[in-house]
Parts: structure tokens; sequence; C-alpha cells
């Protein structure tokens, strides 16, 4: 891995979170990421599940967590699997972990070699009662590709017809939604990666630039300070391509006069982050292109300071929608009409500004977390308004990263990375 190895302390602390959680006498599996295939003998690039990653540090596949509390011996509470390392894998593929190893990353004692997995979950299921199966129940989850993690559960239903069962994710979208002060330092080095990418295009960009050419340049600015690369998969929109808003496409030359919108960000040790700039191809932005901006950083600024202990996702985002409608108005989108006349399942600011403001994030770029339930300090979420203008070819968005605080204004951990106007003209023209 390119990432500094992450105290194991954390992984301690995450596992006896969720063990609190789970019934009397139950255990609780979790399985890696396949590595998934193209075509001929190629591959995706590997992914750790980030469940097992959570809770035991463990960055490979074919790799199973068994957690059992109240499993009668100590060495059975919790139990790593691993792929069998040897001499050939290791000159083909690298060295996997050693079991010495695993508990340095994980702090676990107890681990297998994958093959005797069977033999021990018989047994564990001999004293236990209750299964803790890892479905994918996340809100925006549409998953058609059958994983490592179904496989298994198809399969343990099968055997074992007679345990109870009961879900994993719900104990997960709880406490993987409140960050430890480990997990905001890893954050943290994911926006300070993606501060530098961002500096870097300030110099770089000018008039006939072309998307994929931005994008190159963040990815070896990432790649370089140790990160994976992207986050996710990279917005580099210019001009009208603002509009669309998962323009990914990145192909387009960038034209004087025109805005780009950049939703890039690197990740860092599997951990996110989740950045939105808009920045002017030629170096300045022009007045309507100011004015609109400014409106944008307003809502920004107004909706970050709504992001604290007890306020409730969904009453948030009405309240968002008022101070946006009130910048519009301003800017001449929208007139008192429009608003008065306005359908309240779709209020009229949605015609310029229609997705959501913030959601979690961690080590998912949209994270675990019940939407339903208020929100608590140390979690983190992205504050992203747009306003998106195809009548006058281009869109402007703008995103930070920051955490609920337990008392007073939320944290941005994007605070160095440049967006009032003066800063970033100054910085592109220098």
């Amino acid at each position: 891995m390119k990432y500094h190895q992450i105290n194991s302390a954390l992984f301690v602390k995450n596992r006896k979170k969720f063990t609190a959680e789970m019934k009397p006498n139950s255990v609780a599996v979790f399985n890696s990421n396949d590595i998934y295939p193209i075509s001929a003998d190629s591959t995706l690039p590997f992914a750790q599940h980030r469940d097992i990653f959570y809770l035991s540090g463990v960055d490979q596949e074919e790799s199973i967590l068994l957690l059992f509390p109240d499993a009668p011996y100590e060495n059975q509470k919790e139990i790593l699997f691993l792929k069998e390392t040897n001499d050939h894998i290791a000159v083909w593929e690298g060295e996997k972990l050693s079991k010495e190893r695993a508990f340095q990353v994980s702090g676990i004692r107890t681990v297998y070699w994958l093959q005797d997995f069977h033999k021990v979950l018989n047994e564990m299921m001999t004293y236990a009662d209750t299964m803790y199966i890892n479905t994918n129940e996340h809100y925006r989850a549409s998953v058609e590709t059958e994983t490592r993690e179904a496989r298994f559960v198809k399969w343990w239903k099968e055997r074992y017809p007679a345990h109870q069962v009961a879900k994993s994710n719900p104990i997960l979208q709880r406490i993987r939604s409140v960050k430890e002060s480990e997990e905001i330092d890893l954050i943290q080095q994911a926006c300070d990666i993606t501060e530098k990418g961002f500096r870097r295009l300030l110099s770089f960009v000018k008039p006939n630039v072309t998307e994929y050419e931005i994008e190159a340049e963040l990815a070896h600015e990432f790649i370089r300070n140790r990160s994976k690369g992207f986050a996710y998969t990279p917005i580099i929109a210019s001009g009208n391509n603002a509009n669309v808003l998962h323009y990914i496409e990145n192909n387009q030359q960038c034209k004087a006069g025109d805005l780009i919108l950049l939703d890039v960000a690197a990740e860092y040790a599997n951990y996110s982050s989740d950045m939105t700039r808009t920045i002017p191809v030629s170096g300045r932005f022009s007045d309507r292109q100011k004015a609109v901006y400014n409106a944008v950083l307003n809502v920004k600024n107004e909706a970050t300071k709504m992001l604290t202990p007890g306020t409730l996702w969904k009453q948030y985002h009405v309240e968002v929608g008022k101070i946006m409608t009130s910048e519009l108005l301003g800017l001449g989108l929208l007139d008192k009409a429009d608003v008065q006349n306005e359908n309240p399942e779709w209020p009229a600011y949605k015609k310029y500004f229609m997705h959501g403001t913030s959601h979690h994030m961690g080590l998912d770029t949209h994270d675990y977390g019940l939407l339903h339930e208020p929100m608590k300090a140390n979690m983190v979420f992205t504050v992203e308004p747009g306003i998106y203008i195809p009548a006058e070819k281009f869109g402007i968005r703008l995103e930070d990263n920051v955490v609920v605080q337990e008392k007073g204004e939320p944290f941005n951990l994007m605070r160095n990375i440049p967006v009032e106007v003066d800063e970033i003209e100054s910085l592109m023209n220098s």
C-alpha cells in the first residue's frame, strides 16, 4: 500500500463498538471484495470492502473477519482468515500478509489461513444462536454484480438454516458515521493531498487546455503524495458541460471566457475527500460569473453553519433551499411570482439547484449514515450547493468537507483550499 500504516488501535476500537451492539451469543462475518475481471486475464485494481477494512485494517483480497464476542474461548472472539502466502505468490504478486504482520495491522491475534475457514466456522456455529450477515443497505446502493459477501450469505443460509439471522448494516451505519479522531486525521490527509492538486491546477489552466490534461495533472499530484488516485470518477466540466451533474467524459477543450467546474478529490488509506471548485479558464471571472459564484459561496457558508448536533438532514435541506431561493431572486433567475406559485414538492429554486447540499463522507465518498436520525458530533459531511444555468452556458458548484462539532460551527477540513474569487484570480495570474 502507498499509505503509511494506520495504528491498529483504531481497528481495535472499531471492533469494540460493533461487538457492543451485537445480540448475545452471536457471530458476525465480513468478507473482502473480489478482484473483478474485465476480460481475458485482465482485472480491475483491487479495492477493499470498506466494512472489513473499518473493522480490521486488512487491505487484501480473499480475507475474512469473524467476530464472536461470547465465544467460549478467548482465542475465538476475533479471528482473521487470510490467503496463505508462499514463495510463488511472493514472486508473481508480491508477499501477502503473514500471520504476524496481520496482527500488527489489525490487533487480532488469532489468524488462520483461508482453507481453515469452513472448519472453524462450523465449530463457531455449534456455539452460536445468531449470525450477523453483511448486506449493502446504503440508500444510494444499486448493486447488479454478485459480490463475495453476497455469495457467502447465500451459502451460509443454505448450510445453517436453523440459526437466527441479524443484520450488520444498521450497526455499521451508526458507528461508521461518527468518526474517531484517527479517521478525521486520515480524511484531513486526503483533503491536504487534494489541496496540492488544486493549487497545481491554478498555475496550469489556460485557454485551450483540455479537460483530460487537467485530469492528468491531478492524478500526477495525487499519486506522488501517497494516494491511490481519485476518490471517485473525476468531473472536469468546462463551459456548458458543468450543467451535466455527473459529466465524466473530460474530453473537451477549455475555451477562453468559460468556467471549469472541478469535482475532483484524492483518497488516502481508503478514506475519501470530496471537493468541488469552479475556476475561470482565462484567470478572471466576468461580472456575471462572479455574481453567481458569490451567491453559491454565500449559500455554502450559511449551509455550513447549520451542520450542528441535533439537526435533521431533511429539515436542513429545507432551510438551505430558503437561502438559495433568496440568492436566485437577487440574481434575477427567479421572481416573486415563481416562488409564490411554486410546487412544495419541487420548489422553484430546484430549477437551478436540483441536488442535495450535503451527504456523509468517510471511507466511502457517499458514506454510511442514517439520514432520519439527528446529526452528531464528529460526523463528516460535504457542503456542496450549486447554481446551473444552461441558458448562460455555465454552472457553478462549490464543495467543502466539514466535521460536526459538539459546540460551535463545523470544522472545515478544506479551510486551506482557495475558494474566494480574489484568491483564485490572484493565484491564476501570479
